[in-house]
């Protein structure tokens, strides 16, 4: 039974992190669900809410780690979009809040943490369907307002930290439709801030324990493979409909999640 229920998280660690890394979304809006309800079906095992947050946590962690890498072997015009004092500002708001938020997870009951990923699934699916447009000026010339963007970060941290998510989803809306940051610089330094975001939330799940060790391995190794295979894929085809499509899933995912709870 136990090599079932690796095959399985290894497999969802690869399908959450390919789409995340096809249509460019934080991966926990889709491995949350997934790792909540596909289990069960199979009699592998049956995670808490709270497990859940934790092993969808580290899996951000070590994505989001593949990602900066990445990113960094590109090198040459591929850095300059990334702002420093941009990703000062809003990762260490948003460390301050994962800490806290990963600390809280452990201390919230199970549908409180459910009614929380309700409540970002359907932000979600509003937020996937507004166009991403932003500016296209320097990233050297790059002016924003530091409150709203300490402020908002560090709310995104602590409700991500609960749910065991990096906040991309929340984070590059925010990044260019209020602060009006150009989409490259957008796109660079969000990788750096989700990542910031995640160490502080693998520190508060730590802190506040019951991690289900080897589940958690599996799904990494998956997503460490899925998240690859997702970005070059998606630079050959055009994903508007999946992402459309995405879009109908996490919104029936919502729904099962708010029937559960209410």
């Amino acid at each position: 039974m136990d090599t079932l229920l690796y095959i399985i998280m290894a497999a969802l660690g690869l399908i959450g992190s390919f789409f995340s890394g096809l249509l460019g979304i934080g991966g926990a809006i889709i491995n949350f669900p997934l790792l909540l309800y596909v289990p069960p079906l199979f009699g592998a095992a049956s995670f808490s809410a709270h497990e859940v947050s934790s092993i969808s946590m580290f899996q951000v962690f070590f994505a989001s780690l593949a990602g900066v890498l990445a990113f960094r072997k590109k090198g040459g015009g591929a850095q300059a979009v990334l702002h420093k004092g941009l990703v000062a500002y809003m990762g260490s708001s948003i460390l301050a809040g994962s800490l806290i938020g990963g600390f809280l997870s452990g201390m919230l009951d199970g549908n409180m943490i459910n009614l929380i990923y309700g409540v970002l699934a359907v932000l979600a699916v509003i937020l996937m369907l507004i166009p991403r447009r932003g500016t296209e000026e320097k990233a050297g010339d790059l002016s924003f307002n530091k409150f709203i963007a300490v402020g908002a970060s560090f709310l995104v941290g602590i409700v991500s930290g609960i749910v065991g998510a990096g906040g991309a989803f929340i984070l590059i809306p925010i990044m260019l439709t209020v602060l009006k940051i150009p989409t490259r610089t957008t796109i660079a330094s969000s990788l750096a801030i989700v990542f910031i975001s995640a160490i502080g939330g693998v520190a508060g799940k730590l802190t506040g324990g019951g991690i289900p060790l080897w589940p958690t391995v599996f799904t990494v190794i998956g997503s460490l493979i899925g998240a690859p295979l997702g970005s070059k894929v998606s630079s050959k085809i055009n994903v508007k409909l999946l992402r459309y499509g995405l879009v109908v899933l996490i919104a029936f995912t919502a729904v099962k999640t708010w029937l559960t709870i209410l």
